[in-house]
């Protein structure tokens, strides 16, 4: 069996050397191309020319799409050598679309298509081919599949699959920037003539973008594409197939291209000068007020920073992260009356500074902040403005000038101040100041011996109130007597050898010369006939009790009363007179005291009257204690 398309047949029977008789009308319409050819098999010999089998050989039919006649299509022709026109075989198809869409004359084998068909929806369809005697129905060749393929015609125009598309580049970039990649498909055959070859244009947007035409690649058309001036463009490209020839299809797509910002632009102050009041009277840290310098770029290439030029001593600047602006506050305390108004230079600065655009200037920008100071009634200002320290001899008079406070009204009215003391600090009213003059006198006799300090706060009042700390100290006179310091007793073995130190007496007085103390050390003229021990002056504010004699008996006398004199360095000098108590005691081989008796004796049967009051001064230092301040 032979399979042929038009226009074929008989120059592949000629070539098989096959004898047909068949008639094919040459002049029937046909766009299908195709050969179909059998192969014969002779044995060799007597019999070769008998035929003994027939193989199949098919190629494909073709039928171009999109066929839009009014008859038929005729497709081609399925033959078998068996046939010699006499009507007896009968040609027959199954598969794909046989019977509803491709018919075939049972008669001749000729096969039409009668729908039309659309590549882009089935390329091909497959169908079995079988030839029978039309008498038996019973086959004459074996059953052989072919191929009828669709040919394809540009039929069908680029699309843009992916459209529209979104895509960025950096202001400023440089010609020939790639920006981003489209891509059309086309649904017709690639792998016939050039009905899906597509090549690119720009129709819409070809002065600042170009895309390449085969790649679809867009780039840059020129290099000073500026955020600030346009920050998007909307392109329409354009794909054409047939490689761009004349009569091929063509799709477009919308391309969107945002221009992102690059730092290129400095910060810049709207003004170049803001003015701002604040009063005098205002804390440190108080904010004066708030400027800002604008940038054209975004996101974080607007980050500034901000520092002041000019006016750091009394005025600091800091960045407000969420607004960008400038907080200007005070630095140090304002003084209406020292300077009415100051000019800071704020500066801006970008944070984040390109290396490739340094060369469009600085990038930082300059403002001057005016502040203008006004004025506050505000209090007196001590002179000094601390707590000063004030002395007063502690036998002053009822009257006497401890000290002269004075104050300021600072203001440029100067109005007079009143001075007073707050009582709640000198309950006792101790002092008294004059509310004119400020001169603080005595309102009580003081004594450093009970009080050595006084704390007192004097006010001044104008406007307002303002207090000060006054330190007044007593100054001492030497009107207390030097007293023999506890304990006034001393022990001694009754073996004690003569010259032998048996106490260190040393002094208390209650005063306090301002040159420093210095006493002086003598017995007492009551025990001018003692012949038990002697004094040595050590000329550092002590003495030395020392034994004048050797071997004591404490059952014959325990205990012996040393009357000592002690005079102070005063002017004038006061002293008085002590009583050192002396036991005698056993004592062991390495001198550690045993045992004591309690057996007094006097040294001299009576005392005088000196003696008996300087023992009772002794009684009352030991029992009393006084309060003294250094």
């Amino acid at each position: 069996m032979v399979f042929f398309g038009r226009g074929r047949a008989w120059t592949l029977l000629a070539t098989l050397g096959l004898l047909c008789c068949c008639n094919f009308n040459k002049s029937r319409a046909s766009r299908t191309s195709g050969t179909i050819s059998g192969q014969v098999k002779q044995e060799e010999g007597a019999s070769s020319l008998e035929r003994v089998k027939r193989g199949w050989v098919w190629n494909q039919f073709f039928v171009v799409e999109e066929y839009t006649g009014t008859e038929p299509l005729y497709v081609g022709k399925i033959h078998t050598d068996s046939d010699v026109g006499e009507g007896n075989i009968k040609y027959t198809i199954s598969g794909e679309g046989a019977g509803s869409i491709f018919l075939i004359d049972e008669l001749t084998g000729d096969i039409h298509a009668t729908e039309r068909l659309d590549r882009e929806e089935k390329a091909f369809y497959t169908l079995r081919a079988q030839a029978r005697d039309r008498l038996t129905d019973e086959p004459l060749e074996p059953e052989s599949e072919f191929v009828i393929k669709v040919q394809d015609i540009n039929d069908s125009e680029p699309q843009f699959l992916e459209g529209p598309y979104i895509g960025s580049v950096a202001e400023l970039s440089p010609i020939g920037t790639s920006v981003m990649k489209v891509t059309a498909s086309d649904a017709d055959d690639p792998t016939y003539g050039n009905s899906a070859r597509v090549v690119y244009s720009v129709l819409d947007g070809e002065k600042f973008f170009t895309v390449d035409r085969h790649t679809g690649i867009i780039m840059t058309a020129v290099a000073d594409l500026d955020r600030e001036t346009q920050d998007r463009y909307e392109l329409v490209v354009k794909a054409t197939d047939m490689a761009g020839q004349m009569g091929g299809l063509s799709g477009s797509t919308t391309v969107t291209i945002v221009i992102t910002d690059v730092n290129d632009n400095p910060p810049r102050f709207p003004q170049k000068m803001y003015q701002f009041s604040v009063s005098e009277g205002a804390a440190v840290g108080t904010p004066v007020g708030r400027v800002i310098a604008t940038d054209a770029d975004m996101g974080e290439n607007t980050d500034m920073s901000y520092l002041i030029r000019e006016g750091g001593e009394l005025f600091k600047v800091t960045t407000d992260v969420e607004t960008q602006e400038a907080v200007v506050a005070i630095k140090k305390q304002l003084d209406f009356e020292s300077k009415r108004t100051h000019n800071v230079v704020v500066e801006a600065v970008n944070k984040h500074v390109d290396p490739r655009f340094v060369d469009l200037g600085s990038f930082r920008d300059q403002t001057i902040v005016r502040v203008s100071v006004s004025d506050v009634d505000e209090p007196p200002i001590f002179q000094p403005a601390d707590g000063t320290t004030m002395e007063v001899q502690e036998d002053a008079k009822v009257g006497a000038l401890v000290g002269v406070v004075t104050a300021r009204d600072p203001d440029v009215k100067n109005k007079p101040i009143r001075f007073s003391i707050d009582r709640t600090t000198d309950q006792e009213m101790i002092f008294y100041i004059d509310p004119e003059s400020g001169a603080i006198t005595l309102g009580k006799i003081v004594d450093r011996e009970i009080a050595c300090w006084h704390n007192i706060t004097v006010k001044a009042e104008e406007a307002g109130t303002l207090s000060v700390l006054k330190h007044i100290r007593i100054l001492d006179v030497n009107d207390n007597p030097p007293e023999l310091a506890t304990p006034s007793e001393a022990s001694i073995c009754e073996d004690a050898k003569p010259g032998q130190l048996i106490h260190t007496i040393s002094v208390v007085d209650r005063d306090e010369p301002q040159s420093g103390h210095r006493f002086y050390f003598t017995l007492a003229p009551e025990a001018s006939s003692n012949r038990h021990f002697t004094l040595r002056d050590v000329k550092d504010n002590t003495a030395g009790i020392h034994t004048q004699r050797s071997g004591f008996n404490r059952h014959e006398q325990n205990v012996y009363f040393l009357p000592i004199l002690v005079v102070d360095s005063g002017s004038p000098s006061l002293s008085s007179t002590g009583t050192l108590t002396i036991h005698v005691c056993g004592c062991d081989t390495d001198g550690a005291i045993q045992s004591c008796n309690a057996t007094a004796y006097v040294m001299s049967a009576a005392l005088s009257p000196g003696a008996l009051i300087a023992l009772l001064v002794c009684m009352l230092i030991l029992i009393g204690k006084c309060y003294c301040c250094i």
